[in-house]
């Protein structure tokens, strides 16, 4: 497991592929110090390409890992590892991401009440100073899956919900962390997964990284 790598690993440069403020403070409770470098990654790809939802996860966080790698490697930047991570929301086969605005933050709440719905995470992890032989930087990828039941959400609680900001910039529009954790029944999985970031797929990723010898950490 990770926990005995924690010290050292603290003193490794990690960069954090994301502006999430979620996923920031989950590696930072693991006792982590990653540099906070958004990526630029249009997250837009065709949703038809791929037969499992979260498959298209995994792929949108390699988009972005990628993005920062390359961005590093332009400025001549040295990073021991660079995490990229999407979350998406899925229902009755239909991917939920962010809304785009109020109107389909309420479209997204109303599927989402009184019923279960899968939250998908991504998650791809670059070395970029290791090369197993093979042409670009090494990459390790993982996604999770946690099972959401929804309570029945009245309008005005929707409404109230909406009126508060919360939904926005969050997939499936709502955040587990805030004041929605009142519309869930039960969870079955990874609760830090559907807050965005799986830690225990993480500290797995990363412990194999360093077993294989790709991930070399400071004394």
């Amino acid at each position: 497991m990770l926990l005995e790598h924690l010290p050292a690993l603290a003193k490794t440069k990690i960069v954090l592929a994301s502006a999430s403020p979620r996923r920031h403070e989950l590696l930072q409770l693991l006792g982590l110090k990653p540099e906070v470098i958004p990526s630029k990654f249009e997250e837009n790809l065709s949703k038809d390409l791929f037969s499992k939802a979260a498959e298209y996860a995994v792929a949108t966080a390699k988009g972005k890992a990628l993005d920062v790698t390359q961005l590093l490697a332009t400025q001549g930047k040295a990073v021991d590892l660079i995490i990229g991570a999407d979350t998406i929301v899925e229902h009755d086969s239909e991917i939920l991401e962010k809304p785009a605005n109020a109107d389909d933050a309420a479209r997204m709440l109303g599927k989402l009440s009184g019923n279960k719905h899968l939250v998908h995470t991504g998650m791809v992890l670059v070395v970029p100073s290791s090369n197993p032989g093979v042409e670009g930087p090494l990459m390790s990828s993982a996604s999770v899956t946690t099972a959401v039941q929804f309570d029945e959400l009245s309008n005005d609680t929707i409404s109230a919900y909406i009126a508060s900001g919360h939904p926005f910039g969050k997939a499936g529009s709502y955040g587990i962390q805030g004041p929605a954790a009142t519309f869930v029944k039960h969870i079955d999985g990874d609760f830090f997964n559907v807050m965005g970031f799986p830690l225990n797929a993480f500290a797995n990723e990363v412990s194999d990284l360093i077993a294989a010898g790709h991930l070399k950490l400071m004394s």
